[in-house]
Parts: C-alpha cells; structure tokens; sequence
C-alpha cells in the first residue's frame, strides 16, 4: 500500500504540472512531507487524503489504487454475473508457454494480470504455481474464488483496475490474457516500466493481448501473431492476438 500511494501521489500531481512545493502549499503543509510521500518513507495522516485526493482532481479510491469501475468495464460485470463461464474453463494456450519457459520446479510467485473468471489463475495454481489474480469485476473474482475452491487450490484474489494499480511486490511469473490491450496508451510506458521493475531474476512476463491487424508481418521481436477461435457467450468468432514471452535476465 506504502509503494502505490506513494508512486500515485508522484504521479498524479506531475500530471497537473504541481510541484511539491506547490501541492504542499495548498493542502498547508511542508514540501518535505510531501517529498517523503512519493518516496515512501511516510505516508499522509488519514485527514489529509480526502484534501489531498481533491487537489489531485481524483477520487480517494483512485489515490489508493482502486479505483471505482469505469462505465467501459461493466460489459464483464454483467457477462460474468450468469452461472456459465464466459470463457470457458480450458487454460488458454499461453499457460502452455508459461510452464515451457518456467516450469514450477521450486516456489514461484505468479501474478495474473486482469484474471476474468480465473480459469488460467487456477489453472497455475493446479500447477503448483504461488497465484495471486486481480481483476475489475467483482463477479468475475468471486467465480475466481468459486473455480479455486472447486479445484481445491488457492488463488489471492482481489479487486484492482489495471488502469491505477501498480505492483508493490516482486514475481517470479507476470502473466495476461486478454487485458493488456485496454490499458490507456498514455499509460502504457508507466505501466509497463512499474511491470518490469518487479520481476524477478530470471522471472518471465507472458502477455497475450488482442490486435487489430493481424496480417500485418511482425516485427522479428514482435510476438507470436495469430487468429483464434472463440466460442465466448455461445457465438462463435475469431480474435486476432498476440503471444509474447520475455526474461528478465539480470
């Protein structure tokens, strides 16, 4: 929690061109406060958030990382809501690559990133993978929860919007399927770099997100670039994705 608010305060108040000294001054307090605000050393008494969270023009939800569900994600809420999975169940082929590239042969950490119904986050922790998941939608976590139990694994499920969240903790595994392709392009160099500073040596980033022009020739570092089929709500169709694995090799 310590990290993320403190990488939000930065954040959000270089977005509105403040300085400290300047968002010191309107919430009436020392420059140095908020400097060891955005390094972490201490965080703001709980009076201040609400009069810190209003000059930084967002929410207090949002200042802490989790911020209220945009109008865009309540298509899931409502698709996940039913008893069928949306999805299905079957891991998606890239838990595959997963267990190619990094096979749980001692405990490792795996964060899924925009996890859905849970069906790849349980997967993985069939596997023997350490799984936390989070996901906007509340009844997408709860189905999470609901596969986990039926499997008799244990996935740390919890509530996040990608768009705020930013890791505090570092992974062995940072997987998604899906999601990636919704995050804001304004802030995709931040996310991505907050992504890469916490995996771990020799850890893997496994991404597999949703394209629009499949036919155009990747780049030779570009990723695998494919079409599949997808039976999701009982319609059949095609989606045209990526498939990316990478090391930290530090």
């Amino acid at each position: 929690m310590r990290e993320i608010l403190a990488g939000n305060i930065a954040r959000y108040r270089k977005s509105l061109g403040l300085t400290q000294e300047a968002l010191a001054d309107k919430l009436g307090i020392t420059f140095q406060a908020v400097s060891k605000w955005e390094t972490g050393q201490t965080m703001p008494d709980t009076a201040l958030l609400t009069p810190l969270a209003s000059v930084l023009n967002i929410s207090v939800d949002k200042l802490l990382g989790y911020s209220t569900p945009a109008n865009d994600f309540s298509f899931y809420d409502d698709k996940y809501s039913t008893d069928d999975y949306f999805w299905g169940v079957a891991p998606n082929k890239s838990c595959l690559r997963v267990l190619e590239f990094l096979p749980p042969n001692k405990p490792l950490k795996l964060l899924d990133i925009g996890c859905g119904e849970g069906k790849d986050a349980v997967f993985f922790a069939r596997c023997g993978y350490d799984v936390s998941a989070f996901d906007i939608s509340e009844a997408g976590l709860d189905k999470t929860k609901r596969l986990a139990e039926k499997a008799r694994v244990h996935v740390r499920a919890f509530r996040a919007n990608i768009w705020d969240y930013r890791l505090n903790e570092h992974y062995d595994v940072l997987y998604s399927s899906g999601a990636l392709h919704y995050i804001k392009p304004k802030l995709r160099d931040d996310i991505m770099t907050n992504y890469k500073a916490h995996i771990n040596p020799n850890g893997i980033a496994a991404f597999h997100a949703f394209v629009e022009k499949p036919f155009i020739a990747p780049a030779p570092d570009d990723g695998e670039r494919y079409l599949f089929n997808c039976n999701s709500s009982g319609i059949p169709h095609r989606h045209a994705a990526n498939r990316m694995v990478g090391r930290n090799v530090q």
